[in-house]
């Protein structure tokens, strides 16, 4: 810790000013009563100013060893005093944030902390000189400038010593995640709002091709959690994480943000920056390149001109795009549970409409153009809706040729929507040309290889995106379905990690059927369609699974569901395929498989690495409908 007790002077900071030799607080030069400890914590924390000063520090130097004393209970007491004499609070902080788990930080602006003239003065007197003569002469005021020098940072001034030192002596980082930052505000709709910012300066380090970044998938997990930095760092295989806080007031946002090297848990770098909101993604931008510096990662000169460079956003804009994600994201949550359509359709509807406010709040903003594109898989949507889509992205381009999401949204359309694999493939390398470091572009290379049955490239590709983001499970199927695995190895993973997740009993019934195993997998079926609310549909393979077998209940499920069908339920065309095709059933697999290439069903894509359709394979019909897809050798 500093010495700025040594000092004769003064810190202030808005109205306050502390008097560190005579141990006071005062507000416009009234005396405010404040204990000990209390004083004691805010010495500390002027000592570094916007930076973290961690519970460990404080009861080493506050409540040592042969203090008999509750530490926990007395740090809070402290901080509550202090609080109150500063009329602050831990909802809305204006001096001091707690930072959970760690400590706390003043993020307060210090007026000053004695003068440059106060210092020359004493250091004036120190030396029997009035100060006018020390700097007089070049070789004295050479003298003077670096007793200056060394007295700011004895002093500690501004955290100088912090700053210094840590450059010197900052450990390599080569790659980091950042956490989701924590929303302050006391509105829990705002939650939305410090997703947005997380992704957005997640987005922007990882224009920095010499730094690698963890996914936005990888690190949400982590939303308020108890584990450690190190632990975190371990799991995500980074060398360090960034933490910090949004809040909102009014038409101003302030973001906090720390970087703490994993391994050691040891504080690097923190700030605290405000902004109007229209400059809220701009903040970001100033964050990524104070990370940068920090870490001394190389940037090319393209890199800097576009941190530089991040256009304003009108702030009415941002809400509603930040609405429209959070929409999408509750109705992602709905899938495909049985009477939860309406409330699914409604969601949809709620985000397109605040996708197109952003857009004509802001036609320059280009997040609202991608909207149905969220990195690794695209939320379903009617072909009515294709036009648009494919204007937006088309959009996103013009306004900006080296956005790597809309090159990826741009393959994914070629791909499923026109069967132009040379075109997505070139959209494919224009992404991770303009981000190699982007392991959703690599992965999602790795999937167009799968498509064309290229298993080396595949192979290649799904390994370098695993090597990028090593906390996301990159060669996982669907579900808990994992590259390699055998049919018991995958029970084992649904039974300990999903045993109440739909999606993964369907596909490990799916997989037991592709097998030949219809008992097991007319179980499995039985437990997806109850988890989905098809109540009607399971007590069908459970009937008919004990009186005649799996491969009979199998089948009439499949006949209950056509009839459902035709009365209008909103059922996957694909699941009809999958079953059809499992059961060697050609006919009715073909008139399924033709409605899935029509609605453009993804499971079209897979004709040929899908295993589910080795019973059907053989026939001539397979052979055209791979033709018509441009899959055919």
């Amino acid at each position: 810790m500093g010495t700025i007790q040594e000092s004769r002077g003064a810190v202030r900071f808005d109205v306050f000013e502390v008097d560190l030799h005579a141990g006071e607080l005062r507000k416009q030069g009234v005396k405010i009563k404040l204990q000990e400890q209390p004083f004691q914590i805010l010495q500390m924390l002027l000592e570094h100013p916007g930076e973290v000063v961690t519970r460990e520090e404080l009861q080493k130097r506050i409540w040592p060893a042969d203090t008999f004393v509750d530490f926990e209970q007395g740090l809070y007491n402290a901080i509550k005093r202090l609080r109150e004499a500063l009329g602050d609070s831990p909802e809305t902080p204006r001096y001091v944030e707690t930072l959970p788990r760690r400590g706390y930080r003043f993020i307060g602006s210090i007026n000053g902390v004695v003068s440059a003239s106060a210092a020359k003065e004493a250091l004036g007197a120190s030396l029997g000189r009035p100060s006018s003569m020390l700097f007089r002469s070049p070789v004295m005021g050479a003298l003077g400038a670096l007793i200056l020098a060394a007295t700011v940072f004895a002093l500690n001034l501004g955290g100088i010593r912090q700053r210094l030192l840590l450059k010197k002596n900052s450990p390599a980082v080569h790659s980091l995640a950042v956490l989701p930052l924590t929303s302050l505000s006391s509105d829990p709709n705002q939650e939305y709002f410090a997703e947005g910012m997380t992704d957005a300066l997640i987005t922007d380090l990882s224009q920095i091709g010499a730094l690698r970044v963890v996914s936005r998938t990888s690190v949400m997990r982590y939303n308020k959690t108890d584990k450690s930095a190190p632990q975190i760092a371990r799991e995500l295989n980074v060398d360090a994480i960034i933490e910090g806080t949004v809040q909102r007031s009014g038409d101003r946002v302030r973001v906090t943000a720390q970087l703490i090297y994993g391994p050691e848990d040891k504080h690097l770098w923190a700030d605290s920056y405000e902004r109007d909101m229209q400059d809220a993604f701009t903040l970001q931008g100033v964050v990524a390149r104070a990370i940068a510096d920090e870490i001394r990662v190389k940037m090319t000169p393209k890199e800097q001109e576009r941190l530089q460079n991040v256009r304003p956003v009108n702030p009415k804009a941002l809400e509603a795009y930040l609405s429209g994600r959070f929409h999408l994201d509750q109705r992602a949550k709905l899938e495909l549970y049985r009477g939860k359509e309406p409330a699914r359709e409604e969601e949809l509807r709620e985000a397109i409409a605040n996708f197109d406010q952003a857009i004509q709040e802001d036609p320059g903003y280009t997040p609202p153009y991608l909207w149905f594109f969220d990195g690794e898989s695209s939320p379903d949507f009617d072909l009515d809706l294709l036009p648009r889509i494919e204007a937006g992205v088309a959009k996103a381009l013009q306004l900006d040729e080296a956005n790597v999401h809309a090159h990826l949204a741009r393959a994914r359309l070629l791909e499923q929507y026109e069967y132009d694999w040379p075109g997505a493939e070139k959209e494919i390398k224009r992404a991770i040309e303009i981000n190699p470091n982007s392991a959703e572009a690599h992965f999602q290379y790795a999937e167009y290889f799968l498509c064309l049955g290229r298993q080396e490239d595949e192979k290649k590709e799904r390994e370098l995106a695993q090597a990028l983001d090593p906390s996301h499970d990159y060669f996982a199927d669907a579900g808990t379905t994992r590259i390699g695995w055998t049919l018991e190895q995958h029970k084992q993973a649904v039974e300990e990690r999903a045993p109440d997740d739909p999606l993964s009993r369907g596909v490990l019934g799916k997989d037991y059927a592709t097998n030949g195993r219809f008992d097991e997998s007319a179980e499995e079926y039985e437990k997806c369609l109850r988890l989905y609310g098809y109540t009607e549909f399971a007590d069908v393979i459970h009937s008919s699974r004990t009186k005649a077998g799996g491969k009979a209940a199998l089948r009439d499920w499949m006949r209950a569901a056509e009839k459902d069908y035709l009365r209008g339920a909103q059922l996957a065309s694909f699941a009809f395929a999958f079953t059809y095709a499992s059961l060697s059933d050609r006919d009715n697999a073909f008139r399924w498989l033709e409605k899935a290439y029509q609605e453009r069903n993804w499971c079209i894509l897979y004709l040929k690495a899908d295993p589910v359709w080795e019973p059907i394979r053989s026939d001539p019909r397979f052979a055209n409908l791979l033709r018509r897809v441009g899959l055919a050798q």
